[in-house]
């Protein structure tokens, strides 16, 4: 495995790739404001040097998202596409429709169901879970909903869960996502899909943008994966055959970024402690 080499900045990489993947959460916000120097970055590569795809584990449909990154300041210009774990989960729920199923996330996740013909009821009549995350993140984890995910693994119900991530980062904290919850029903002995990262259906989502964007076919060897989770858009890109970007400061900050910058080797430690592997890796991104 080797070491990850450190640009100083995106404009380093511009003679090696056409596209970029670029993940939200983490990269270019926080959930509270958006990040000016990783914007900037984005929106000179995409008038330099090619398209923008931004890649979200958002259990959201990506035309519900794009008011969110308004609101934060995320300037349009910065990216080419949006492509979302909630794009990719409606073809799953869609499979699975009328339903019933136990919606399990907080409202501002019904985008997501929306003209999908499923029909809701309680966690006893379901026949599967639809899962986006928490019903109250700032306050919920796992552990809160361990009795009734036995019973439903014990029926055999099946989780769609719409947001593979385990944590994100709001302002200073770290929340609980989908992903936590569905790594539990796992543990219990549930059934879980997923669509969003590390899976394979959001990346064919992206490369068919890609292709749209370009008029024609693009070698994965020229698109390039930016994120800031080992689990998700590391590994989701090593599957895909795809070079990382990886941002240290997200949701790895902790461990991988010191007073005076990118501690490199930690990052090396951490990526190998996972069995994954990133070409690049920065503090922030920034041009």
């Amino acid at each position: 495995m080797s070491t990850p080499q450190t640009p100083q900045g995106l404009s380093d990489l511009t003679d090696h790739y056409d596209v970029l993947l670029s993940d939200v959460w983490g990269v270019i916000h926080n959930g509270r404001e958006s990040f000016p120097a990783a914007c900037a970055a984005l929106t000179r590569w995409r008038a330099e040097r090619g398209p923008v795809i931004l890649i979200s584990n958002s259990p959201r449909p990506s035309a519900d998202v794009v008011a969110q990154l308004d609101a934060l300041g995320v300037p349009r210009e910065a990216w080419s596409a949006f492509v979302t774990s909630g794009d990719a989960t409606r073809l799953l729920l869609a499979e699975r429709a009328p339903g019933p199923a136990w919606r399990l996330g907080p409202d501002r996740d019904a985008p997501l169901y929306e003209g999908l013909g499923l029909s809701f009821e309680s966690l006893d009549r379901a026949a599967f879970i639809a899962c986006t995350g928490p019903i109250d993140d700032e306050t919920e984890g796992p552990g809160d909903y361990q009795d009734r995910f036995e019973g439903a693994a014990a029926r055999g119900l099946e989780m769609v869960c719409a947001n593979p991530d385990i944590v994100v980062q709001r302002g200073d904290k770290l929340i609980y996502c989908g992903g936590a919850l569905a790594q539990l029903y796992e543990t219990l002995g549930g059934k879980v899909v997923m669509a969003g990262k590390p899976h394979a259906p959001i990346y064919e989502l992206c490369v068919a943008e890609a292709e749209r964007l370009t008029d024609g076919p693009v070698a994965r060897s020229r698109m390039l994966c930016i994120g800031d989770g080992v689990a998700t858009d590391v590994k989701g890109a090593n599957a895909q055959g795809l070079d990382v970007l990886f941002i240290a400061a997200g949701i790895h900050g902790g461990e991988t970024i010191t007073p005076e910058g990118l501690d490199a080797a930690a990052v090396e430690s951490l990526l190998r402690q996972e069995g994954a592997q990133a070409r690049w890796a920065m503090a922030d991104l920034t041009w």
